[in-house]
């Protein structure tokens, strides 16, 4: 494993070649540590008063607006929520998702500017750049719920189990997805579901930053399923 640390901008940015899935898991883990040593000093200072199942049942509430079609979000003055947000963020949830553009997350939650910190890439699979990014929305940002979300129909897990040559870099999501596969048996929507939670117990268990807001009572990662075809998202657990 080579990790590189990069501080030009300001921030610590890690580039990570990952060999193993074990490998994979102490990348992560030292990462988190590097983000907990950073942000002890300062600490971290939420920014929502919500409590981490508050935060869970507004991001459902949304979603039960977006299956209803009674959207609220599009009612905001969206000049206003710009020139709020300017100078900082106040999420009141994370949420990793697949890159699929038919999971607009904000939408489908029905959530407007700087509501919700996202992260996203192909079959939503934990790298350490996205830990990274949901450790600096939990402990920098305060956000008191990370939820990862699987879908139906998800391309990389389609392309997972059939573990076929591809093009490109694509074969680089197959070995992270690999465990979900087994569990599911080669199930799609099995497979999905068990992705969502083995990312989201990945994010409790290899991040120092994670797991201390967890102890604490101030952070909850759980998972859910979206459906392409009712829009509603069942949580996982």
């Amino acid at each position: 494993m080579v990790m590189r640390r990069d501080k030009t901008c300001g921030c610590e940015n890690y580039g990570l070649f990952v060999r193993s899935q074990p490998s994979r898991r102490a990348a992560l883990t030292a990462a988190g540590a590097m983000l907990l040593a950073a942000t002890t000093d300062r600490g971290s200072q939420a920014q929502t008063n919500l409590s981490p199942d508050a935060a869970l049942a507004r991001l459902m509430k949304g979603n039960n607006r977006y299956v209803s079609k009674r959207l609220t979000s599009f009612e905001e003055d969206l000049t206003v929520l710009r020139q709020n947000t300017v100078v900082k963020q106040q999420p009141f949830a994370a949420v990793l998702s697949c890159s699929d553009s038919r999971v607009p997350v904000e939408l489908i939650f029905d959530q407007a500017i700087g509501h919700i910190f996202v992260a996203r890439d192909a079959g939503n699979i934990c790298t350490p750049e996205i830990m990274a990014s949901l450790e600096y929305g939990a402990a920098v940002l305060g956000t008191p719920v990370i939820l990862v979300l699987g879908h139906e129909g998800c391309g990389a897990v389609k392309a997972a189990i059939a573990g076929k040559a591809v093009p490109g870099q694509i074969s680089a999501l197959f070995a992270p997805l690999r465990q979900a596969v087994d569990q599911g048996k080669a199930d799609m929507v099995a497979t999905i579901k068990a992705n969502a939670q083995i990312q989201a117990n990945l994010l409790r268990t290899a991040s120092p930053v994670l797991a201390g807001l967890i102890s604490d009572g101030r952070l909850k990662v759980t998972s859910g399923y979206y459906s392409l075809g009712t829009g509603s998202v069942t949580l996982l657990g």
